[in-house]
């Protein structure tokens, strides 16, 4: 009975970690493309643009 219980145990841990692992990940990737959203928003004017063509 005890071994039931210990592979349970380590079988929800092991399940814990493998959901840890993937918000982890998914926070880096949320991470990296908001900076290139902002990068890239940064980039753009944000005033009117005037071009004098002569």
């Amino acid at each position: 009975m005890k071994t039931k219980f210990a592979a349970s145990v380590l079988s929800a841990l092991l399940y814990a970690q493998g959901l840890l692992g993937f918000a982890a990940l998914a926070t880096v990737l949320l991470k990296e493309r908001a900076r290139a959203e902002i990068t890239a928003s940064a980039d753009l004017p944000t005033g009117p643009t005037v071009i004098v063509v002569r």
